[in-house]
């Protein structure tokens, strides 16, 4: 008995110490969120009505019952490869985020909600292919924030940019820079910030991705002049420590709507 009891004891210690890795915080004790940013890659067509049905009235509803929860949905309006679906996912917790399509089929309303889009024939598939990346919120901005436009279904695009670096330094660096002014270089332009995320798991590594919203691509370009002309943009772009070479290798920008079910 004595030894069931501490088995017992031990494993729940080993759960609340998993628990407790999972989950990052900033140095003054506010919990940094974890995103995974899914790509479905899809053909247009049957599979565009398939995969949004599946992920507004199945996936989200099935997200949120775990707790990640806003759930962005969005698609791809200029870029490469359209169609496809971008869903960001946030979330406190890495082991749930990380396990979440391992607990979706033990969830019954999921399960009847996603049948039409998890029994889709192969020769008639819901999608093409899925890609996943696993990014960690900058200690700077450590939540994400949803535009206030998303609470009224207001007209709203976002940018979703991505930096790349050749190098480890470079990459910490840029990083760097948003926490010594650029993030009030764009409060001050008028940004609507949504995230910022250092890339943990995906491709072209080393790399952080961050998203913007606007009204409308007028209202972008507008901010945009604003920012590139701030005495402190140049200041900070000028800086030794961040101009001793292009600590910025690559951009990808990416211009997505979001859908009607999306909650961000």
């Amino acid at each position: 008995m004595k030894r069931r009891q501490f088995l017992t004891s031990s494993l729940a210690a080993s759960a609340l110490a998993l628990a407790k890795e999972s989950r990052a915080q900033t140095p003054s004790g506010k919990p940094r969120e974890y995103y995974e940013i899914r790509k479905y890659h899809l053909q247009s067509g049957p599979q565009i009505q398939l995969t949004n049905s599946y992920v507004s009235d199945a996936l989200i509803p099935a997200l949120n019952r775990l707790g990640i929860s806003p759930v962005g949905a969005f698609n791809l309006d200029i870029g490469p490869e359209t169609p496809t679906l971008f869903l960001l996912l946030p979330s406190t917790s890495l082991e749930t985020l990380a396990t979440a399509e391992l607990r979706l089929p033990h969830d019954e309303a999921f399960m009847k909600a996603a049948e039409p889009f998890w029994n889709a024939p192969a020769k008639e598939p819901a999608f093409q292919r899925i890609e996943s990346s696993l990014l960690i919120a900058f200690e700077g901005w450590p939540q994400l924030i949803v535009p206030p436009a998303t609470a009224q279904h207001g007209k709203r695009i976002f940018q979703l940019r991505t930096y790349e670096s050749a190098s480890s330094q470079d990459h910490v660096r840029k990083v760097e820079m948003f926490h010594h002014g650029e993030f009030d270089i764009f409060q001050k332009a008028g940004f609507g910030q949504v995230f910022y995320g250092d890339t943990l798991i995906g491709p072209r590594m080393p790399n952080l991705t961050y998203m913007l919203s606007f009204s409308d691509l007028t209202e972008m370009n507008a901010k945009w002049d604003v920012f590139r002309n701030d005495p402190a943009w140049k200041a900070l772009s000028a800086s030794p420590r961040y101009s001793f070479e292009s600590i910025v290798s690559n951009i990808s920008n990416l211009f997505l709507s979001p859908t009607t079910y999306s909650q961000i």
